[in-house]
């Protein structure tokens, strides 16, 4: 299979507009959902939840036909039933983009129901209209995934969003932000994350207070 010098968002951005035209609901999350409320690290990977039934399979596979693109609707089946990710892959360009059922972690359940629009802007591109975890289920997932590896990037990841909504950009894309919410769910995830969760919530405010 070919590859590109570099990786891009091309059969990302496409899959999303894909999903609009079909209107399959979706919900970004993480890193590329972050950069609408202040992550300014580049990330090439979009982690797209997918609300998906047997209609809709056929509509998304339908939509990327082979031999130049790969997306079983066999695959899709079975991992909407077994609560695993599955992928459409461009052969062409060489790009795989990998998709996570509804099914696949109960917690999205309720970060999908609170889905938000947002506004995204890509290089090279127009800007466009996508549905966002709010930032509240983006830095939950954050903490989580900090939980599980202590990676530094969830750290920076976090602060950046803090210090973004506390120079009052949040409030800019009509959001209000359940602070409160967050302290529930980091104290749902232990100790040392709730306490980890406070000390980024200080040093995110220290900017404002000079």
């Amino acid at each position: 299979m070919p590859r590109t010098d570099k990786p891009d968002l091309s059969l990302f951005l496409d899959i999303l507009n894909t999903l609009e035209a079909l209107e399959i609901p979706y919900m970004i999350i993480g890193a590329f959902a972050g950069t609408v409320y202040g992550i300014t690290r580049v990330t090439y990977d979009i982690d797209i939840v997918v609300d998906l039934n047997d209609a809709r399979i056929d509509a998304l596979a339908e939509a990327y036909p082979s031999p130049r693109y790969y997306a079983d609707p066999y695959q899709m089946r079975s991992s909407v039933a077994m609560g695993i990710m599955f992928n459409i892959i461009d052969s062409e360009r060489g790009e795989k983009a990998d998709l996570i059922p509804l099914t696949m972690v109960s917690r999205y359940r309720a970060a999908f129901q609170n889905r938000v629009r947002q506004t995204v802007e890509v290089p090279g591109g127009e800007p466009f209209d996508v549905w966002c975890a709010r930032p509240e289920d983006v830095i939950v997932g954050k903490l989580m995934a900090w939980a599980e590896g202590r990676s530094r990037k969830h750290e920076t990841d976090i602060y950046e969003m803090l210090v973004y909504r506390h120079l009052g950009f949040t409030a800019d894309l009509g959001l209000a932000f359940d602070e409160a919410y967050v302290d529930r769910r980091a104290a749902q995830l232990g100790e040392d994350v709730f306490e980890f969760w406070q000390s980024l919530k200080a040093a995110a405010r220290k900017p404002q207070d000079r």
